[in-house]
């Protein structure tokens, strides 16, 4: 089975059925960690880095936001800081 096939037979599984599924999954990729090799654990790190680093770089998908930093994310009036009793 691909995964193309797993991941579009997803939807059509109860809720239940799909956590059983990604509870496996994760096992199994745990129990496989666990047999690895230091060797092996530092080389599958470094693979996760190079394919993380586009991620951050200036056009990746962590830095979306990016244009946005140092802006409020509130837009409260003085007088609302300044008069909590109103809310009472």
């Amino acid at each position: 089975m691909k995964i193309q096939d797993i991941i579009q037979a997803l939807p059509n599984l109860s809720v239940s059925d799909r956590l059983k599924i990604a509870e496996s999954a994760l096992k199994l990729v745990i129990e496989e960690k666990k047999s690895l090799t230091q060797d092996e654990q530092k080389q599958q790190l470094a693979l996760a880095a190079i394919t993380a680093i586009s991620d951050y770089a200036p056009d990746g998908e962590l830095n979306v936001f990016a244009d946005l930093e140092g802006e409020d994310f509130y837009n409260y009036p003085d007088e609302d800081l300044n008069h909590s009793d109103s809310y009472v």
